[in-house]
């Protein structure tokens, strides 16, 4: 059963990576390289009911995923792994209430979770490519680099949070921007940067 949920994580995880590259070209290009932002515009407008949601699910299944390492499959977390945890359980809990209360106005608590937990993230999965530093934050019974997955060969468990804690965040600015756009077309003014 192991192997089956690391496989559905894993594969999630590419999918949702290959979305926010998908996604990053789309404002790569229409804010640098001056393409038409209708295609920007028109995923934010397409999201606009469903971004909050869809944040929210993500969290939701990056928490239920670190519980199942954890609690089922006996990986000890690291202090890293903690840290991260700190960011991902309350998101999950703010990101389900704003969505069944359609509280938009989570995005200012939201998004610095996400990025606190982003930058944790980014930084355990760096130690694992590169082991060989000195880590602080590492011991010997719970080791930073210790790899208790690897899936396509680069599929880890900080990699699993990093994508579920960018995901959240170009959801939450997503939103955010069809927010905008909502705004500037009903009142007919504006810009819609």
């Amino acid at each position: 059963m192991n192997e089956a949920v690391t496989l559905i994580l894993a594969i999630l995880a590419v999918l949702v990576q290959a979305a926010l590259v998908a996604l990053a070209l789309a404002w790569g290009g229409s804010h640098v390289l001056g393409w038409p932002r209708r295609v920007l515009d028109g995923l934010a407008a397409g999201l606009r009911d469903s971004a909050l949601p869809l944040a929210a699910g993500v969290a939701t299944v990056a928490t239920l995923g670190s519980l199942y390492f954890s609690e089922v499959a006996g990986y000890t977390p690291c202090l890293l792994c903690w840290y991260q945890r700190i960011a991902m359980y309350p998101l999950a809990l703010v990101l389900l209430i704003a969505t069944v209360r359609n509280d938009r106005d989570v995005r200012p608590y939201a998004l610095p979770l996400a990025g606190i937990g982003a930058a944790i993230a980014a930084y355990h999965y760096q130690l694992q490519v590169f082991p060989d530093q000195s880590a602080v934050s590492c011991d010997a019974s719970a080791p930073c680099t210790a790899r208790f997955l690897n899936e396509f060969g680069y599929i880890t468990i900080p990699m699993l949070a990093l994508t579920a804690f960018a995901a959240v965040i170009a959801l939450l600015l997503l939103d955010r921007r069809a927010e905008r756009l909502g705004r500037v077309s009903s009142d007919g003014s504006g810009s819609s940067r």
